[in-house]
Formats: C-alpha cells, sequence, structure tokens
C-alpha cells in the first residue's frame, strides 16, 4: 500500500507494508528513504532516523502526525536531524539516541550498547552493536559509539541495524521477524555482507535500506535459496 505525505512542497508515495504482531495488532512500516522509517503500532507513531534536508528527497516532517517514540541510531547527518524531531516532537515524545546524539541534542535517554528498556508493558527496546570492520573504514562507525536497535511491539522483533557491518555480535541477535540491514561501502556492507549478515540473524523478512547507489535487487539474488522474504523499498 502507498502513503501520500507532502515532502518538500511536493507530494510523495510512501510504500508501507503490513504486519501483525503475537496477538494480532496491526504494524505498520513505511519507507520514507534512505534511513527513515515510520512504524505505527496501536495508536502510537514511532519514528527512526528522521531527517528532513540532510538527504534527498527533501522531506517535510511537520506534514506527519507527531512521534510518541523517536529513535536514533547515531549523529551523521543522513541519520541525526534537530529540526525534523523538533518538528516530530511533542509533550511526552520518548527519544531514544546514542550517547553523542543525546549530549548535542541536549534532550532525550541515551543507550549505550547492551542497555535496554522498558517502554510499556508491550514494548521493549534493546541498542546492540553497530560498527565497521573492515580495514580503513573503522573511522566511519567506530566500535562502541552507535547503535542499533531491537524494537519489540507486542512480541513481534524488529533489528534495525544502524550503520555497521556484518559484525560478530549478530550471532546473538536471535528471533527477529524483521531486519532492516544497511547496504552500502565504504560506509556500511556490501550484498554479500549483507547476505551473510541476513544467513546469521535469519529473518522471516528483510529490508536492505541505507543502500545510495549500490544495486540492492544482488541481495534478492544472493539469498534466494532462503526463506528469507527480501523487500526493495525505497531506502535509496
Amino acid at each position: 500500500m502507498t502513503t501520500t505525505l507532502a515532502t518538500g512542497g511536493t507530494t510523495a508515495d510512501f510504500q508501507t507494508d503490513m504486519f501483525k504482531t503475537k496477538g494480532g495488532k496491526d504494524v505498520a512500516i513505511t519507507a520514507i528513504k534512505h534511513a527513515s522509517l515510520r512504524i505505527r503500532y496501536d495508536g502510537l507513531e514511532i519514528q527512526v532516523d528522521p531527517v528532513g534536508q540532510g538527504c534527498k528527497p527533501v522531506t517535510d516532517y511537520s506534514s506527519f502526525p507527531k512521534a510518541d517514540i523517536i529513535l536514533v541510531t547515531h549523529e551523521h547527518f543522513d541519520h541525526f536531524d534537530r529540526d525534523a524531531i523538533a518538528a516530530l516532537r511533542k509533550g511526552g515524545t520518548q527519544v531514544f539516541a546514542n550517547p553523542a546524539v543525546q549530549q548535542m541534542l541536549g534532550s532525550g535517554e541515551a543507550l549505550t550498547n547492551g542497555e535496554s528498556r522498558i517502554v510499556r508493558d508491550d514494548i521493549s527496546l534493546a541498542a546492540v552493536p553497530a560498527y565497521n570492520t573492515t580495514p580503513g573504514h573503522t573511522k566511519f562507525h567506530p566500535k562502541g559509539r552507535d547503535n542499533g536497535y531491537i524494537l519489540s511491539l507486542d512480541g513481534l522483533r524488529i533489528y534495525i541495524a544502524g550503520d555497521t557491518e556484518d559484525i560478530p555480535e549478530m550471532a546473538d541477535i536471535k528471533d527477529i521477524d524483521i531486519a532492516f540491514l544497511p547496504c552500502n561501502q565504504p560506509y556500511t556492507m556490501t550484498p554479500e555482507q549483507v547476505e551473510k549478515a541476513a544467513r546469521t540473524i535469519k529473518p522471516k523478512v528483510l529490508f536492505p535500506y541505507h543502500y545510495s547507489e549500490t544495486p540492492v535487487e544482488r541481495v534478492s539474488e544472493l539469498l534466494a535459496d532462503t526463506a528469507i522474504d527480501v523487500r526493495i523499498r525505497q531506502y535509496r
């Protein structure tokens, strides 16, 4: 399905995928762009790495409903945008971020790798490592600084990897229903690294994201012999 919202003075159709939680509740995940996505669950609005003008197309977050929860993986311009967060905030909005973003923003709650929070009885959040391992690339995302997140909504487990390569810690990530894995070198993973990560994590559904000019159709080809449902959406 598609959702029409204003972006930069024009309209755009965002692709939305629907899922069911273990308790039968609806979860709608909308692809905005690059690393930015919107999740709707049980009347709640969740925004992940909202960025307005930092990367194209320009997104007018004032046209979105106010967010109940905002997740920020790290401080790079294509993930952290003060103006977008301000446009989405309302009284009671919970912002979770890595420590650097929390300090830069001057508000919200910082989570370090390995920390978790019970947001409410049916919602939990865990911060997991996200970093580069390829020699010469570790300066982009050094170990211990940035977050990936595992968001559980009424038992539906969503892994939002952030900017990372296929790191050893992925072997500890289990029972994932939906995974978002980044696919653009030199900053994140090659299609082959995404394949390795997906075979390790074994999500039911995989969204390659943060892919820029990478031919992500290759991920579908590499995983064709698995039961993983690879879905290509507007995450350039």
